[in-house]
């Protein structure tokens, strides 16, 4: 399966609309709409697994540049790289702050072991 990314679509379609905008290209095996987290409002963009390499470049070529409304649409490749979250190389470091004015507390003796 080759997954795609469709941006720019307007903010009030659903899945079946988009599927019905997508599916003349070839078989569309699942469609997933970001949406905020608190709102449940749609961002305008989507992330759509067809079922084979030339249905996702007939869909690309077709749809990409396209007006739907007062949008643009733009469709391309997702690749699994710019899914993956971003690491961090170092860990982060922690220092102890020194509060000014106030005495420093004495630490309790370790227990040996």
């Amino acid at each position: 399966m080759i997954k795609i990314f469709i941006g720019g679509f307007p903010l009030e379609f659903t899945e079946m609309e988009l599927a019905q905008l997508v599916s003349p290209y070839g078989e569309v095996c699942t469609i997933k709409i970001v949406r905020n987290k608190a709102t449940r409002k749609c961002k305008g963009y989507a992330f759509i697994e067809m079922s084979s390499q030339l249905a996702a470049e007939s869909a690309m070529a077709a749809l990409d540049g396209t007006m739907i409304g007062d949008r643009e649409l733009s469709v391309c490749y997702v690749t699994e790289k710019s899914l993956a979250p971003a690491k961090s190389r170092h860990a982060p470091v922690y220092r102890k702050v020194e509060k000014t004015g106030e005495p420093q507390k004495k630490k309790r003796p370790r227990r040996p072991v």
